[in-house]
């Protein structure tokens, strides 16, 4: 006897102990199908296949199951809201990326609330919170994961009630302890393909300037760089990387650093074409070439670069497609308990900001 015939039973005869609370899980066994798509049928935000609802309706009346009221709530109060949670939106990088939400969330008629953290730690937890209680259909996470305990522990005792409620996360960039949809750049593979384009080039004596390391996306470039400069038996020496604040005025602040502490590099990477930006001002401010004296490189490839003189070398994202297809996580059907991650391809795009390195050593 099936346990969906033993519950029956018992129910009608009386006999046995009180049974367990019926969950939506309970019903989407009985039914036969995921509980996402139990979950769908019963609160009929989304369409579901008359066949495949009409089993779960009646698996919930013979069960007698109760729908959780908070539950139905956030997947029908304000089912028409995607909220989108980014560091900061003046970076051109989040703004295009951003830009692939909005578009992707038109074409389903959803609207976006977009929020800057501004690297605030504890600003974007309390951002989660807000939307959770506004009952957003789904919460998108498009900044860079933080490689900090206390901040992970937070985020997940926000999120994980979300997303047994019926809420909808999905992130952008590498986050540890995270168990949601992601949408992963590979930056690590390809700070290491720009660094062999580099090489190739004739270089050997190298600078980054980078951001704050306790950020996924500085440590993956980094660690991505130097890598391959060891594999072709190039050192980076410790005082040639210079931290600086992941902004244009970062990048500026960073050259100058570098500058200053002696023979400089024929080459320099900015981990962001944001800080390449401001690189590039200093070092024109300091009366050098680019790239007669200093070869710069960046990573991302924001639509400013090309634009620049000389258009910058860096490592290209599809940025709005990186929006669209978080968006697209986010609301996918036949959701499982395994999280998927689409990793994305960076490609090296060499441009007039790099060429083979002068007479000189550095």
């Amino acid at each position: 006897m099936s346990e969906r015939e033993r519950t029956r039973q018992e129910r009608r005869s009386g006999r046995g102990a009180a049974p367990p609370p019926v969950t939506l899980h309970t019903v989407a066994d009985a039914a036969g199908v995921s509980p996402a798509t139990a979950s769908r049928a019963l609160n009929g935000t989304t369409r579901v296949r008359a066949e495949l609802r009409g089993r779960v309706l009646a698996a919930a009346a013979e069960l007698g199951y109760i729908p959780n009221a908070h539950a139905q709530a956030l997947a029908s109060a304000s089912n028409n809201t995607v909220g989108v949670i980014c560091h900061d939106v003046s970076d051109p990088y989040f703004a295009a990326i951003a830009g692939g939400v909005m578009r992707a969330a038109a074409e389903r008629d959803l609207l976006v609330m977009l929020a800057s953290t501004f690297r605030d730690q504890a600003r974007e937890i309390a951002y989660v919170s807000m939307l959770r209680a506004q009952r957003a259909r789904a919460i998108l996470l498009i900044g860079s994961g933080i490689e900090d305990r206390a901040w992970e522990r937070a985020l997940d005792a926000e999120l994980a009630p979300y997303t047994r409620a019926g809420g909808r996360v999905a992130v952008v960039s590498r986050h540890r302890s995270l168990r949601v949809d992601t949408v992963l750049p590979e930056n690590r593979e390809g700070a290491a393909a720009l660094a062999r384009a580099l090489l190739a080039l004739g270089h050997r004596e190298f600078a980054v300037l980078t951001g704050p390391p306790e950020l996924t996306t500085v440590a993956d470039r980094l660690a991505g760089f130097r890598e391959a400069l060891a594999a072709a038996g190039v050192a980076l020496p410790a005082h040639r990387v210079v931290r600086g604040a992941f902004t244009r005025d970062g990048g500026h602040a960073a050259m100058l650093g570098l500058l200053a502490r002696g023979p400089r590099p024929t080459c320099v990477f900015a981990v962001t074409d944001v800080m390449a930006v401001g690189a590039l001002a200093a070092l024109r401010e300091r009366g050098l070439r680019v790239p007669e004296d200093v070869s710069l490189a960046g990573f991302d490839d924001i639509p400013l670069v090309r634009e620049l003189t000389p258009p910058l070398t860096t490592v290209g994202l599809p940025l709005r497609r990186m929006g669209e297809r978080a968006m697209g996580l986010a609301l996918r059907e036949g959701r499982g308990a395994r999280s998927r991650v689409e990793r994305v391809a960076g490609e090296v795009v060499v441009r007039a900001s790099t060429g083979r390195p002068g007479s000189w050593c550095g």
